[in-house]
Order: structure tokens, then C-alpha cells, then sequence
């Protein structure tokens, strides 16, 4: 572990100790600040040069997957809250996507579940295994009977890959001027909630 200095006098004792602090110092920091940090920033935040840094994430982009990983079942601890209660998928489904939509503004890193990167939007990401589970374990929470609106787990698969789609064009493009939460739950529930609603009419 030599050549590690900073770490507020107390450096850590394996690589993997030093790769889950550098992770947390990337969360925090989004976190306080709401925006995109870079290596330098995490590096100055644990009082270590980026070297240091880039030993363990060789990129802004790594890091950011780190901290997105580490963020998720807090995120959706607080989405299951948000929809608890609502057994309508329509309702459920409107208050889900509004929800990912307002946190993945407020916490960059978070973005990295909907695209590959944080600084750079690559669609085609959209449809990978990470995506696609962060969006199953996301419905699944949810206080919907799947099953008694037509859903078996190949359609909840193709469900997910619809919303990822969704969510991904306001992401990119949220409008100018943006909608307001309201007039976006509108824009949802009648365009949205008709491909989710067709399901049970057509199983």
C-alpha cells in the first residue's frame, strides 16, 4: 500500500477499502453539489493526487458507474415509497417515471442507469443487462398485480425496455421549456398509459 498519502491521516488497509472510500467520496460529493464531479474533484475531496484516483477507475465515466451501482437501492428504496400504495400500473407507472426523471436531474450519477456514460449520451445503452435490471427490480417493487393486467415476464421485459425508451428522450431532451411534474404525469398517463393499459386488453 505504499505512496499513499491523504486519506484524512488514515490510509486504507487493501484496495479494496481504498476502491469502496473513493466511491463514497464520489456519491458524497454529488450528493452536496448536484452535478457532474470529475477524478480531480474526488481525488482533492480525500486529499490524494488523481493518480491515486485513476489506479483504481480508470476514467470519470468507471467512477460514475461505481457511484451509480452504490446509489441504486437507495434510490429505490425511496421510488418504492414514492409509489407505495398504488395499485393502478398506470398510476404506479406515471409516479415512477416522474420520480426517476426528478432524481436523475438532481443526482448526474444516476444518469448512468439510463445511458453509458454521464457526460456522453449513447442510446443504444439503453437496452443493456444493467439498464433492463435496474427497470425490473424498479416495477417489481411496485403494489401492481402484474399478472392480473395481462403481464407475464417476457411482456414486464418488453414493459421495461418501452419506459427505459421513455425516460431516455426526456433525459436527453426534457422540452424548451421543460413540462412541470403535473402537465408531464398528463403527458404520461394519456400516451404512456395506453401502450401499459393495451397489455391486458390484448392477453
Amino acid at each position: 500500500m505504499a505512496g499513499r498519502r491523504g486519506w484524512g491521516g488514515s490510509p486504507p488497509s487493501s484496495d479494496e477499502e481504498a476502491s469502496r472510500r473513493i466511491v463514497a467520496a464520489a456519491v458524497d460529493l454529488i450528493g452536496r453539489t448536484g452535478s457532474e464531479i470529475s477524478i480531480a474533484d474526488v481525488a482533492e475531496s480525500l486529499g490524494v493526487i488523481r493518480q491515486t484516483v485513476y489506479r483504481y477507475f480508470p476514467s470519470a465515466d468507471a467512477l460514475m458507474q461505481a457511484a451509480a451501482i452504490a446509489s441504486v437501492d437507495g434510490f429505490l428504496d425511496r421510488l418504492t415509497q414514492q409509489v407505495s400504495g398504488i395499485e393502478n400500473p398506470v398510476e404506479a407507472m406515471t409516479e415512477g417515471v416522474v420520480y426517476t426523471l426528478t432524481e436523475v436531474r438532481r443526482t448526474p450519477h444516476l444518469g448512468i442507469l439510463l445511458s453509458s456514460t454521464y457526460s456522453n449520451v449513447h442510446p443504444e445503452s439503453l437496452t443493456s443487462e444493467e439498464a433492463q435490471t435496474f427497470g425490473m427490480t424498479m416495477i417489481r417493487r411496485f403494489d401492481v398485480d402484474w399478472e392480473q393486467f395481462g403481464y407475464d415476464d417476457a411482456s414486464l421485459y418488453e414493459l421495461v425496455e418501452y419506459v427505459l425508451r421513455t425516460m431516455q428522450s426526456f433525459f436527453v431532451s426534457p422540452g424548451n421549456p421543460p413540462r412541470s411534474e403535473d402537465d408531464l404525469r398528463r403527458y404520461l398517463r394519456r400516451w404512456m398509459g395506453t401502450a401499459i393499459i393495451a397489455q391486458a386488453e390484448n392477453s
